[in-house]
């Protein structure tokens, strides 16, 4: 299973109707859920709701500014392989203030798909596409170039 892990719900349709488009793509490989967490004023509770959804389990990957830059090769192979090793994955993508470091210190990994500064829910979008171009790879299917 992959999960992931947000904060905020998705207002917009056109950004509805593309992660909608590409969760339907990766359900046809894999099953995947999206788990939205209310946005919360104040930022410990929000940090507190995090942190009750992780499961110790699961491979929890941070997504973060910070975190290590991969490749959609790399982050192709790196989905095979904790799939295979782990059979879950959790991608954790924070809120507008990002992610605090007591939930960095609870995933085994941080990853950052650019320097970028991305709108919450456009994001969203780029990483169900990446999870989707992840599955073509693997499956040695036309669509990643």
């Amino acid at each position: 299973m992959i999960r992931i892990l947000c904060v905020g719900k998705i207002k917009e349709k056109y950004l509805k109707e593309l992660i909608t488009d590409y969760l339907n793509r990766i359900k046809k490989y894999h099953k995947i859920e999206i788990i939205e967490l209310k946005d919360n004023p104040i930022y410990e509770k929000e940090i507190m709701a995090i942190k009750e959804k992780i499961k110790p389990t699961d491979y929890n990957i941070a997504l973060d500014i910070l975190g290590n830059e991969v490749t959609s090769v790399s982050f192709s192979q790196k989905i095979d392989q904790l799939l295979m090793n782990y059979g879950n994955i959790t991608f954790i993508i924070g809120g507008s203030l990002g992610l605090d470091k007591q939930i960095k210190s609870l995933v085994n990994e941080c990853i950052s798909f650019s320097n970028l500064t991305f709108p919450h829910g456009l994001f969203r979008g780029i990483l169900l596409e990446q999870i989707y171009r992840s599955f073509k790879i693997i499956n040695n299917e036309t669509y990643h170039k």
